[in-house]
């Protein structure tokens, strides 16, 4: 039986999601997908993975919002989140901001367009593959 790390990339751009989940099943990951932060956030509490891939930008709850709930929980705070984002440092036409992201307690800040390759080595980066 093989022991597999779980990963939970959660993206409302399915074939970004797509694309990332190929990669790290590549890579031995047993990987599953949500497309909002609500499902996310259902997903980790019905089985909690070894690492979060999570977007910013996304519907209903976003990136931000799903990182501070989650880190604020003790059952769920020591995954490794890492948030991916198409906000640059110098946008200001969102209510996003870089300045955000760096404030959450995310173990990792991926600025998109993200290689399924940067993902990849993010995430066995946090789990010392």
């Amino acid at each position: 039986m093989t022991d597999k790390k779980r990963i939970l990339v959660v993206d409302d751009e399915p074939d970004f999601a797509s694309i990332v989940q190929g990669n790290l099943e590549k890579e031995g990951f047993e990987v599953d997908v949500a497309y909002n932060g609500v499902e996310g956030i259902e997903k980790v509490k019905a089985n909690a993975p070894d690492a979060i891939v999570l977007d910013v930008m996304m519907p209903e709850k976003d990136g931000y919002e799903v990182c501070k709930e989650l880190k604020a929980d003790e059952k769920y705070a020591d995954i490794p989140i890492i948030l991916l984002t198409a906000v640059a440092s110098h946008v200001t036409s969102t209510r996003y901001s870089h300045a955000d992201g760096m404030s959450t307690e995310a173990d990792d800040y991926i600025a998109k367009p993200a290689s399924a390759e940067d993902i990849t080595t993010s995430v066995k980066g946090l789990l010392g593959m």
